[in-house]
């Protein structure tokens, strides 16, 4: 498969950082930039029942933010009403688990129509997909840049050191980590994270969003711009 010039993974350190919001904001703000932009949810667990089927909540509010026309069943390939992990949803549900060749399939078909592609995971990098593949199998396959999503709390330093040695672990592109205010800052540690992350990590930091706050340009300057480090 050759991949787009620019298509990410956007992943978290756990459910609840801020995925779907930080993946929306750019979405709207590549396709401000004149960039066509496709987005992708392989898999959304957690949904509900609509008069049509299971409503993907994330995957159609990316697709608003990018102003997408395509179909949602390419957007959003496999849903699932428990909201597990997708190869625990697909069991509990008595569904078939997400099929890798069919996501790459959609991608493709995505990617085809467009400049850059935000794909945006579930949870973190080591959720199974499938019982034998996770979401950090999935960006190695469709060769993905990660972007990592870093609830700024107490905790996320461990979360963020772990999740980007398990990246370098599976030999994945890192284009960097966004610290994301999920809740007000209040705390010191939320005050002093992401000077610690600094000090941790030689990984890029593409900057901070504040609660509640429009997603900063620079930060969409950051993830256009060419590959400075990797893991």
């Amino acid at each position: 498969m050759t991949p787009v010039p620019q298509a990410f993974l956007i992943t978290g350190t756990d459910t609840g950082v801020g995925k779907t919001t930080i993946g929306c904001a750019l979405a709207f703000a590549l396709r401000a930039r004149g960039l066509r932009t496709g987005v992708m949810k392989p898999a959304e667990t957690g949904c509900t029942q609509g008069q049509e089927g299971l409503v993907a909540g994330d995957a159609l509010a990316l697709a608003s933010a990018a102003s997408s026309p395509l179909p949602l069943d390419l957007i959003c390939p496999y849903r699932y009403r428990s909201p597990l992990a997708p190869a625990a949803a697909a069991e509990t549900d008595g569904l078939p688990p997400p099929d890798l060749g069919r996501i790459a399939e959609c991608f493709r078909l995505i990617a085809a129509q467009s400049d850059v592609v935000l794909v945006e995971g579930a949870g973190g990098l080591t959720v199974p997909l499938t019982w034998n593949a996770n979401f950090a199998d999935l960006a190695r396959m469709l060769a993905l840049e990660v972007i990592l999503v870093v609830a700024n709390r107490l905790g996320c330093l461990n979360a963020a050191v772990l999740s980007l040695e398990y990246a370098r672990h599976k030999q994945l592109r890192v284009r960097g980590y966004i610290l994301n205010d999920a809740e007000p800052a209040n705390s010191i540690a939320a005050q002093t994270n992401a000077a610690s992350l600094r000090r941790l990590t030689a990984i890029a930091s593409l900057g901070s969003v504040r609660y509640r706050e429009p997603l900063p340009p620079a930060i969409v300057d950051q993830v256009l711009a060419p590959l400075a480090v990797g893991i």
